[in-house]
């Protein structure tokens, strides 16, 4: 669809799940709405989304299309593909710049970009990302049916990724020099059947019915499945110019964001992974939900001044 020329009531920057949700509160209110999206969602390298009521097990595209279809039957939504290389203005006059020169104004802003996950430095782990390794459990650990599991460390929050897997299957906590147990955390793994494996980790590679972990000793243990919590980072810079608190905590960076999604700018939402630290689809619809009602409610009752 062409880029509106005239004032829109939000600007949502990102259409994968929490973008198009936030709009489709406020299409569905009969605002004027803008969705500016680049196309790369988190989850496009996995072949299945699970845990979201009504979808599970479906393809995350075709989740998103579907999405995207009914979003766009809505006749105030305008759906530009591309991405947003810069943002500015305050409270009803914000301006967001598109890659491709063009520019939209609106009212209110909504940042729903996403991030970017930053693997752990072991061969294979990129290119087995959403295939055979994983980061949420409830999102994937049902379909490795109850076989071997392992957790490739990052760092001390590992320990408690380590201690969730075992509901899901025997268990491998493989440390990597990236952490080491200390003796009460060694007797709470040993409580769960956790191993521990010391030894460090060469490479990882797929083995047909899963991953095996190389070991720099020359073993290798096969699994049916790799967990590993990679480190967040925002897919724009946004957020940081127009002045919104961006928080760097263990599992890296996420917008600061209230109960209602609203930033520390006034006129600003966020939403999806990008104002959580851990999340998935059903969050990220939520979050959304929440973002565009806020926002609606602010441009009625002007709440966010």
């Amino acid at each position: 669809m062409a880029k509106g020329k005239m004032m829109q009531d939000v600007i949502v920057i990102g259409g994968s799940y929490s973008g198009m949700a936030a709009a489709l509160q406020l299409a569905r209110a009969r605002r004027t709405v803008t969705v500016i999206d680049g196309g790369h969602r988190r989850n496009r390298f996995a072949s299945t989304s699970n845990g979201f009521l009504t979808r599970d097990g479906q393809p995350p595209q075709e989740i998103a299309r579907e999405a995207r279809q009914q979003l766009l039957a809505y006749p105030t939504v305008t759906w530009i593909d591309g991405t947003a290389s810069a943002a500015s203005g305050t409270i009803d006059d914000f301006r967001a710049d598109v890659a491709d020169g063009g520019s939209i104004e609106g009212r209110r802003l909504i940042l729903a970009h996403g991030v970017r996950d930053e693997l752990p430095d072991v061969p294979g782990v990129a290119s087995l990302w959403g295939k055979r390794i994983f980061h949420c459990p409830y999102c994937h650990g049902y379909e490795l049916h109850e076989g071997e599991i392992g957790v490739l460390a990052v760092g001390p929050l590992s320990v408690h990724h380590a201690l969730m897997l075992p509901d899901w299957g025997r268990t491998t906590f493989f440390t990597n020099a990236a952490m080491e147990p200390d003796a009460d955390q060694r007797k709470q793994l040993a409580a769960r059947g956790a191993t521990v494996e010391t030894e460090r980790v060469r490479s990882v590679s797929e083995n047909g019915a899963g991953v095996t972990v190389h070991l720099a000793d020359g073993r290798h243990v096969e699994l049916a499945g790799l967990f590993t919590a990679p480190r967040l980072h925002l897919t724009s810079p946004i957020a940081a110019q127009l002045g919104c608190t961006v928080d760097v905590g263990p599992m890296g960076e996420t917008i600061r964001t209230n109960e209602m999604k609203e930033t520390t700018v006034a006129g600003i939402a966020a939403c999806g992974d990008a104002a959580r630290a851990a999340g998935n689809l059903s969050f990220a619809v939520a979050d959304g939900v929440m973002a565009g009602a806020a926002t609606h409610r602010s441009l009625m009752f002007d709440t966010l001044r």
